[in-house]
């Protein structure tokens, strides 16, 4: 069986429980097994359709391993609103809040009737709902706790994520007191070579399959990984290759079997070796959240971290990371975006965090046509720049219609799109731009080249390695390895020894797919 085969079976679990198990915490919900709206029940088979995580579908949430949320049916006050036919979302309307303004057309932003979060009982998230979702019994499987062994950690009685001494901060919300976003169609497949269209009819798009170095461990012993685990620790001194024989092949999902030892680890470990333990140890919603959190926090804002994450996530990604951010910190990531940005820089990180865009794979010529003659026009055919033309359509269109557009913007100038941001724009909001533009193009393309800024120059950027190579190593690592060996004319296996050392260098190397 080929690792593409093992994403035809859709990970029967609810995420393992975050933020608390029903009972661990006053007034925490139970995980619904209905949608929060009713309805239908959550869907828990379907076709094959990698997402930008590489996996099914159809599987309930869970980040890097099956991305996309079951959709929730909308209501009237549902935030995002439903759809249309169109593969455009609805024109009018915009940012700021007062009317005109982005886009210049029409109403503002959020549409009338409702606020953000709605005021009316829906918006984002939906009442009512755990998070995630239950999809077919509970984590793990069958029977004991979680993990196995009994006492302390997870548990599915009890025990709740995070342990019992990570308690609310006074006047807080309960955490998990919020609904599981609702979701629309499966996310866009960014980081793919779309066959391009000259028909002005709607087509529709393949995304070519992703390859990771690190898949599903079969068979899994989670019980047996802990004891390996608990020898390596045992004693004078660790065995720091037992660690990462076991972590280093064991996917996101599956090391949180194992997630009590973390504790243990941590105090085994030292140095960059145990910050990518702990990262490898973390549930990825907490993992990007806490990214963002720490980006923004303290003097000065990281905006080189939230560009790599919210230009490059889906609707679904980043409708995750708001609630596991808001569950970790009881604030809003779009209230703290708009306290540490400014400008057009704010507007694109705010729309990018509304998470608006159309998600479906229908392209249109003579609209791709239109849209590149509006970015022309708000660009390099005007005295200054439209920037909420640039914000609206790249924000907004789905991943395979601006590949048109792009093509159809070099045909008309006789250069690309990225030269006009590049004339148009600076600083921070000309790399977000281009971030964008990139990402669409090439994803794994993208993520080679930020790998080589984490290790070029001197010194490393070691916590930007540690993000790209954990967040990246189950979705399409060996993609990015091609790319960086055919930009650089070294593998990134090569260029990882020279900037790493220790048992650091060897769990990165391990978890590319190559040895020390």
């Amino acid at each position: 069986m080929n690792i593409f085969e093992l994403f035809q079976k859709p990970y029967k679990m609810s995420y393992p429980g975050y933020p608390y198990q029903q009972g661990s915490a006053p007034g925490a919900p139970s995980y619904p097994q209905q949608p929060p709206h009713g309805g239908a029940p959550y869907p828990t088979s379907g076709p094959v359709n990698p997402n930008s995580f590489g996996y099914p579908s159809s599987a309930p949430m869970y980040m890097p391993q099956p991305m996309p949320m079951p959709a929730v049916p909308p209501t009237s006050n549902a935030y995002p609103p439903p759809p249309s036919n169109s593969p455009y979302p609805p024109a009018g309307g915009g940012y700021p809040p007062s009317g005109g303004g982005y886009p210049p057309s029409g109403g503002g932003y959020p549409p009338s009737g409702g606020g953000y979060p709605s005021s009316s009982g829906g918006g984002y998230p939906p009442s009512g709902g755990g998070y995630p979702p239950r999809s077919g019994g509970a984590y793990p499987q069958s029977g004991g706790g979680y993990p196995p062994s009994s006492g302390g950690g997870y548990s599915s009685s009890g025990g709740g994520y995070p342990s019992s001494n990570h308690s609310p901060a006074p006047g807080a919300p309960p955490r998990g007191s919020h609904g599981y976003p609702g979701g629309g169609s499966s996310g866009p497949y960014g980081g793919q070579s779309y066959a391009q269209h000259s028909s002005p009819q709607m087509s529709q798009h393949t995304p070519k399959k992703r390859t990771p170095t690190v898949v599903p461990a079969h068979p899994f012993d989670p019980r047996a990984d802990a004891e390996i685990l608990r020898k390596a620790m045992k004693g004078f001194g660790t065995d720091e290759k037992a660690i990462i024989n076991i972590l280093a092949r064991r996917t996101n999902e599956q090391r949180l079997h194992i997630a009590d030892l973390i504790k243990d680890l941590k105090s085994e470990l030292s140095g960059n070796f145990e910050n990518l333990v702990v990262a490898l140890m973390t549930p990825m919603p907490e993992f990007y959240a806490k990214e963002l959190h720490d980006a923004m926090s303290g003097a000065g804002t990281d905006e080189d971290v939230l560009i790599e994450v919210l230009c490059t996530m889906t609707n679904q990604e980043i409708m995750v990371i708001r609630q596991a951010y808001h569950s970790l910190y009881y604030r809003n990531l779009e209230s703290d975006l708009k306290g540490d940005t400014g400008g057009t820089f704010k507007r694109l990180m705010v729309s990018l965090c509304n998470a608006c865009r159309d998600e479906s794979m229908s392209t249109n010529q003579q609209k791709a046509l239109s849209d590149a003659q509006a970015l022309l026009r708000a660009g390099e055919l005007r005295f200054g720049t439209d920037e909420s033309t640039f914000n609206m359509i790249l924000c907004q269109r789905n991943y395979a219609q601006l590949q048109l557009i792009f093509k159809e913007y070099e045909r008309i100038t006789g250069h690309d799109i990225e030269k006009a941001i590049k004339n148009e724009f600076s600083g921070d909001c000309e790399e977000a731009f281009l971030a964008v533009v990139r990402s669409i193009k090439n994803q794994s393309l993208f993520f080679a080249k930020r790998l080589n800024k984490s290790m070029k120059g001197l010194g490393t950027n070691d916590r930007q390695l540690i993000r790209l190579v954990t967040s990246r190593c189950e979705i399409d690592m060996e993609d990015i390895k091609r790319e960086y060996q055919a930009k650089y004319g070294e593998s990134l296996a090569d260029a990882i020894k020279g900037d790493c050392s220790g048992h650091y260098k060897k769990c990165l190397l391990a978890l590319i797919g190559e040895s020390a």
